[in-house]
């Protein structure tokens, strides 16, 4: 999936089309600069699951839990502050990871050793005021 964001209105949107592109799959691996959108683009997912509460980065607190419209717990990443992969497993990262609930993860190059076999890659980035989103399964 490819797509142009000319602005944060079409985020609900796109968020509905990954999850329907996606349907079978639950770990979302964010990528992107500091700014891109990667946050906001994780609340509009969480919002399309029917999450009712606020949704911010779990920066100081690496993850944040939520409760998706059918009860289910959705996991919400910020790896910005680990400094090696090893610190995810004083998180118990596993335990999130292969829950077979949603994870979305953001600055996931810090632990993408640690990632499922199967995950959706989703890059961001910005170019001319607009975001570029590209998402694809990654199976290794």
């Amino acid at each position: 999936m490819e797509r142009i964001i000319h602005s944060e209105s079409e985020l609900p949107e796109v968020a509905q089309k990954l999850i329907e592109e996606y349907e079978a799959d639950r770990f979302f691996a964010f990528f992107g600069k500091m700014g891109v959108g990667k946050t906001t683009l994780i609340k509009a997912l969480c919002a399309t699951l029917g999450v009712e509460e606020t949704v911010s980065s779990p920066t100081f607190a690496i993850v944040n839990e939520y409760r998706a419209g059918d009860g289910a717990p959705v996991y919400h990443f910020d790896f910005y502050r680990l400094k090696s992969e090893a610190e995810a497993y004083d998180i118990g990262y596993e335990e999130y990871f292969y829950s077979g609930c949603y994870c979305f993860t953001e600055w996931t190059e810090k632990v993408e050793g640690l990632l499922p076999e199967r995950y959706v890659r989703v890059e961001m980035e910005e170019m001319d005021g607009d975001r570029i989103l590209k998402a694809n399964i990654v199976e290794r």
